[in-house]
């Protein structure tokens, strides 16, 4: 890795994908994918939250389903899986559609993963040793290894893929950040992204320009912008809860933030009170030039691709708004 940090290495051009709401039910899942593929979209990001859908049975599902687009993993908790059984899903998938796989593993919520008994003692050492080892096995390698928590003995994969999949560390804390650009592809960066944090974030990560940064933003593009922003409210409702702090220390208001937070009984009550300047920081709220904004604000900051979060009650009507973003 060079020493450049990312933070001062702007990139050419920006990608722009999209998430597939967790909520989505199983049968909008490929109408979703297929809708935004043909829109222009870059990249259709699925996630893996407990009690909603598996992460590579999306992936799989959709990119059998399209025809162009990348699709990203965002995240798979390490804990969850056996890594030589993780890496087989991963190589076959990547193998049935070269170069259109992004794979993304972290920590995972560390309540959901305490839920299914999997929160492991220490999940920096677990993070380590299973993204070294996955990233090896979809190489082709041979891999001995006895560690905390992997340990395999001559595992191989028989037909690795002839494009090995990317492995983003999906993860936020401050050592978490620093592992991700020692061993990881690239990093994935949750909700929500402002100047400040991308800035933190990518001086913690440390990493070269051939580290890949994909951000995860709140959205709802729309020519009121009052409208897009009680669009966005609802998908800013976690964001004053402690696991979200790393995101709000940065700014400069994050005082009168807490303070907010600490005032209102319900996260409800707090998106309703949050004021529109932050809003308009916090989440990509109003018509496409704004949106434009954002995005190149984030890609001269390092950013490889930015995901939009679809807001509103109808993801599928909500894509045809985000891509209006895309025309140039």
């Amino acid at each position: 890795m060079t020493s450049t940090s990312p933070s001062t290495t702007p990139r050419e051009d920006i990608a722009v994908g999209v998430m597939l709401p967790r909520h989505l039910p199983a049968a909008d899942v490929l109408p979703f994918a297929r809708k935004a593929d043909k829109l222009g979209f870059d990249a259709v990001w699925v996630v893996e939250d407990l009690g909603f859908h598996g992460g590579i049975a999306q992936a799989a599902a959709v990119l059998a389903a399209t025809e162009r687009v990348r699709v990203g993993i965002g995240i798979l908790p390490v804990a969850a899986r056996n890594v030589g059984f993780a890496a087989m899903d991963l190589a076959t998938i990547a193998g049935m559609f070269p170069g259109r796989l992004d794979v993304g593993v972290g920590h995972g919520i560390k309540g959901w993963m305490q839920q299914v008994g999997a929160w492991p003692a220490s999940p920096m050492t677990l993070l380590r040793e299973q993204v070294i080892a996955l990233r090896a096995l979809l190489a082709g390698e041979t891999v001995t290894v006895d560690g905390r928590y992997v340990k395999l003995d001559g595992v191989r994969i028989e037909a690795p893929p002839a494009v090995a999949p990317p492995i983003y560390a999906g993860v936020r804390g401050p050592r978490s950040l620093a592992l991700a650009g020692e061993i990881a592809d690239g990093t994935v960066l949750a909700e929500p992204i402002t100047p400040e944090y991308l800035r933190t974030s990518l001086d913690l990560i440390g990493a070269g320009e051939d580290h890949h940064v994909v951000t995860y933003n709140v959205a709802a593009v729309d020519d009121d912008v009052a409208r897009a922003r009680e669009l966005v409210r609802p998908g800013l409702e976690f964001i004053g809860e402690p696991d979200w702090a790393v995101h709000i220390d940065p700014l400069p208001y994050a005082e009168d933030f807490r303070r907010l937070r600490a005032e209102c009984a319900t996260r409800e009550e707090f998106t309703r009170r949050l004021p529109d300047a932050w809003v308009d920081q916090l989440a990509i709220a109003g018509p496409p030039d704004v949106a434009r904004a954002h995005l190149e604000t984030q890609r001269a900051g390092g950013v490889s691709t930015a995901v939009f979060i679809p807001a509103g009650p109808d993801p599928l009507a909500a894509l045809d708004q985000l891509a209006r973003v895309l025309e140039r």
